[in-house]
């Protein structure tokens, strides 16, 4: 996916959940954490659960995901490697990568079916992953994070043949060269989100669904690591009744069979809870109100333009939950009261399902940092231990981290030092994962410490 909200915009709009109408802005109440940082913790992703929707609903999924492009274009056929997939890593990349792509490539072969293997760098490959700067990468492709393109296997062919019809993927009949670009100068988090979700497009769907809740291929980025129904979605391309080069009335006569073959469990009636279709209006308010590239003004009004368009559909569900909390994000520091209630609207909404228990542990963290600068350490506790699982589950340190110090900056305030320091050490080793360098690490668990009401005007911790 080629506009990825990055990482750092989903936790910076955690932190500045800090400022309640009482409270002083965030950036008043700044600290600088100074204490010694643990070794970098490597967080363990959870088994993935199956899939939450119907094979009747995977069905349309599948076919939505792999016969559209992000942008709308159709494409005409079915492609995917036709035979043994061979994987390498090239370039100066992050030292994690390495481990994180051979897990990856484990997971491929195991829940996927996928015959893949890693190789040497110095021998060609089906998929080339190349790690290149965050400002190249941004250069060729503005607020991209990473991206795949096809028939490439370098960064120099891929600058020679940017603007060639050689890239363009409507003109695939089968599938041999891809080429994944990652940054190498963010954390070790956000280039394993990369590798999970562009390494996946590599090999099979294009598109991505706001509709769907438990994927990597949604634009929400509440999953970064691939999920029991994309493995679901990799199995069924990868089975032995496909080929590329099938049209989209070949595939879908075939899909019912193959989802009944390997997602036994998924052979029940649809719930009838998803409404198909995502309009490109919704879409595009969803996209300005998160982009960088406008004004605060007009991103918090495209964020409420969303939420009036999700209401006019009738929608009670995840799009209509992103578009309040985008809404509340946006709202922090103009209107505090506005962000809560969004915040509470949009947790309402993702509690009603156990498909999006990570979508709530996000607004959690919002409430939580309300609760802790508001003086009520106890309820913020209680918000970090009620939603923490599912954010181990799915590997997200950043975001395990960043709950885990306001648990922190809780305990403190209720008087339980040894407690504190004992979660405040979990967490720097975690945030060492999610936010990389050691200045980003001492730099949020100040700010998060800077929401202790008890610590204000305090410099360092």
């Amino acid at each position: 996916m080629t506009r990825r909200i990055l990482l750092s915009l989903l936790v910076a709009g955690a932190i500045a959940a800090c400022a309640p109408s009482s409270a002083p802005p965030v950036a008043e109440r700044r600290m600088v954490f100074t204490g010694d940082l643990p070794p970098m913790k490597v967080p363990t992703v959870g088994a993935p659960h199956r899939p939450a929707a119907s094979n009747h609903e995977i069905v349309q999924d599948f076919m939505d995901l792999s016969f559209t492009l992000e942008s709308g274009r159709k494409l005409p056929v079915f492609t995917r490697f036709e035979g043994p997939v061979t994987i390498r890593a090239v370039g100066r990349a992050q030292p994690s990568l390495s481990g994180d792509l051979d897990r990856l490539v484990t997971r491929f072969r195991r829940e996927a079916g996928i015959d893949i293997r890693r190789v040497p760098a110095s021998r060609q490959a089906s998929i080339t992953v190349q790690s290149v700067s965050r400002a190249e990468l941004q250069r060729a492709v503005p607020q991209a994070a990473c991206f795949v393109v096809p028939r490439l296997s370098s960064w120099d062919e891929f600058v020679n043949n940017r603007r060639s019809p050689q890239l363009d993927w409507t003109t695939l009949k089968t599938r041999e060269r891809m080429a994944v670009f990652i940054p190498r100068d963010v954390s070790p988090q956000e280039v394993r989100d990369c590798l999970h979700e562009e390494v996946a497009q590599a090999l099979g769907p294009l598109n991505d669904l706001y509709r769907l809740t438990d994927s990597v291929f949604n634009d929400d980025n509440f999953h970064t690591v691939l999920t029991g129904f994309d493995m679901t979605i990799l199995r069924a391309t990868y089975s032995s009744e496909l080929h590329s080069g099938m049209s989209p009335s070949q595939v879908r006569a075939r899909l019912p069979g193959i989802l009944a073959r390997i997602n036994p469990a998924g052979n029940r009636r649809p719930t009838g809870r998803r409404d198909l279709e995502t309009p490109r209006d919704w879409v595009g308010a969803i996209e300005t109100a998160l982009g960088p590239d406008t004004t605060m003004g007009k991103r918090r009004a495209a964020a409420g333009r969303a939420v009036s368009l999700a209401r006019q559909k009738g929608w009670n569900d995840n799009r209509m939950a992103f578009s309040l909390f985008a809404l509340g994000r946006l709202s922090l520091a103009d209107d505090p009261e506005l962000a809560l209630s969004s915040f509470l609207k949009a947790g309402t909404i993702y509690a009603q399902s156990p498909e999006t228990r990570l979508h709530q542990a996000h607004v959690a963290m919002q409430l939580a940092a309300f609760a802790l600068s508001s003086g009520q350490p106890e309820a913020a506790i209680d918000l970090v231990d009620t939603n923490s699982t599912p954010v181990a589950e799915a590997g997200n340190a950043a975001l395990l981290a960043s709950l885990m110090l306001v648990k922190v900056e809780g305990l403190e305030m209720l008087g339980r030092p040894a407690e504190a320091q004992e979660v405040r050490r979990e967490s720097l080793a975690l945030a060492r994962y999610g936010f990389g360098s050691d200045d980003e690490v001492r730099r949020r668990a100040g700010e998060i410490a800077g929401l202790n009401p008890v610590r204000k005007g305090t410099p360092a911790l």
